[in-house]
């Protein structure tokens, strides 16, 4: 081999290999440093485009557990006011209960209602200012919102409250028709909000005596066959029925006597105004078997009243008429009952047969107001048993509200759950791309430093080597 002067081949080589020595120093600098293994685009392009994508996908899955979380403190903020709202609610039921009760006096009713008039109150303050980052969750307008719990486009869960103010719970639209005789039998459809009500049956009404198909009993059972259709529910009050003179006194006996239901009234001698309290004695002693119970008011007439709605047929004969003061002369009368319908919302009633139930052609109601929690009042007993319905109805709503609730939380958690699994193993993946391993890096870096110096040290020599043609000259 020859020896060149001009061209240093050795040096040239031992140059090269110093230079690559040093990027490859560079690079082990580079990962030990940042812990990556990917630094730059040139370290890796196709890794990066992944590990850049699982970036993405990491990020997105970090800011879609937070949404969720911020879903969870949005439902835990209704139920909690939900919670509260179902407290006052039982506190107003249990309070309509004992006002509805007529061991109540005026006063101890008055004191009931202003309880719950209080309690209203709350009531109305907890819908109407619940709110959440400023937005009011228990009004209605919380409606549809949606929260995005993914990585992607529209992956969205729905969240909705139902309103929860006074007003909206326990909405009745409330009527009440005095039943007439008449069966409903289909000759005049009878229609609530556009369904026609079947027919009424003997079997609707097993309590009454006569005319069983007429009763309030039996429209209100026809009625509610339909309610899931027209949304309307019927229920049949007190039927009540008062003397038509003052109590004249005498006796009751087989030629003079007063039925009541199917039982003879009779074999007793009757004071005028029943200042003995023989006739309601007499009356109350079958009344299981009536279902009729007797009172006298203070200007001597009789009351009867069938708590269950049942028809009240009283017949007299002889003087039996003038002696109790129920009817004017001898023969039979039937007293029906009322029948009250209720709805949320307003409704109509239709058809030739309204007026069975006591309502004109194409009565219209809850127009003006729909009765609500925001309306009760227990200052008498029918507000109390309004109340109380509505107490009930509301309760309801409340708890199917609570319990939607309850399950979009668990559903959240769930997704909660399963994105932070996604986010871990997204993670992991992206660390074998992306992340440095250090025992195979500090290896490289020890091998490369080794290199370096070998390369720098030969480098040196092969700088030197020309001089030896100098030798030559000599």
């Amino acid at each position: 081999m020859g020896l060149f002067v001009n061209t240093n081949i050795s040096a040239l080589n031992a140059q090269r290999n110093l230079l690559s020595s040093t990027s490859k120093l560079s690079k082990s600098f580079a990962r030990l440093s940042s812990g990556l293994r990917i630094n730059t685009a040139g370290d890796d392009a196709a890794g990066l485009s992944i590990s850049e994508r699982f970036t993405s996908q990491i990020r997105g899955l970090g800011q879609a557990v937070r949404n969720s979380n911020d879903a969870i403190s949005l439902v835990q903020v209704a139920e909690g006011a939900l919670q509260e709202t179902t407290s006052i609610l039982q506190r107003m039921r249990e309070l309509s209960v004992q006002s509805a009760s007529d061991a109540n006096t005026e006063a101890d009713r008055s004191a009931l209602n202003d309880e719950v008039q209080q309690l209203k109150a709350e009531l109305v303050r907890i819908g109407e200012t619940t709110t959440f980052n400023q937005q009011k969750v228990l009004d209605g307008s919380f409606i549809q919102k949606q929260f995005h719990i993914g990585m992607n486009f529209r992956e969205n869960i729905s969240v909705k409250v139902d309103d929860a103010r006074a007003e909206s719970l326990g909405r009745w639209a409330v009527s009440t028709g005095q039943v007439s005789n008449g069966a409903i039998d289909g000759a005049d459809d009878l229609a609530i909000n556009g369904t026609t009500i079947r027919n009424t049956n003997v079997v609707d009404d097993t309590v009454s005596t006569t005319l069983q198909t007429s009763s309030g009993i039996a429209k209100a059972a026809a009625i509610n066959d339909s309610t899931k259709f027209t949304g309307v529910s019927a229920y049949t009050n007190r039927t009540t029925r008062a003397g038509v003179d003052a109590i004249g006194g005498g006796t009751l006996d087989q030629n003079n006597f007063v039925q009541i239901n199917g039982e003879i009234i009779t074999g007793l001698v009757v004071s005028a105004n029943d200042a003995n309290d023989d006739l309601v004695q007499a009356i109350n002693s079958v009344s299981g078997n009536t279902g009729v119970i007797a009172s006298v008011d203070e200007d001597g007439f009789v009351q009867l009243v069938a708590e269950d709605g049942r028809n009240i047929e009283v017949t007299s004969v002889g003087a039996g008429a003038a002696r109790t003061g129920l009817m004017n002369a001898a023969g039979t009368d039937v007293t029906l009952s009322n029948v009250t319908l209720h709805s949320e919302e307003q409704y109509q009633v239709t058809g030739g047969d309204t007026a069975l139930i006591g309502f004109t052609a194409n009565h219209l109601v809850g127009v003006t107001k729909v009765q609500s929690m925001e309306t009760v009042d227990l200052s008498t007993r029918d507000g109390a048993n309004l109340a109380l319905l509505m107490t009930d109805r509301a309760l309801k709503q409340v708890s199917s509200t609570r319990s939607q609730l309850g399950a979009t939380q668990n559903r959240l958690e769930s997704t909660i759950s399963n994105l932070a699994t996604i986010s871990e193993n997204a993670a992991a993946a992206r660390s074998r791309i992306l992340d440095a391993d250090f025992a195979f890096e500090t290896a490289n870096l020890s091998r490369n430093q080794i290199l370096q110096q070998a390369a720098t040290t030969i480098l040196a020599q092969a700088n030197a080597q020309p001089q030896s043609a100098l030798s030559l000259l000599q």
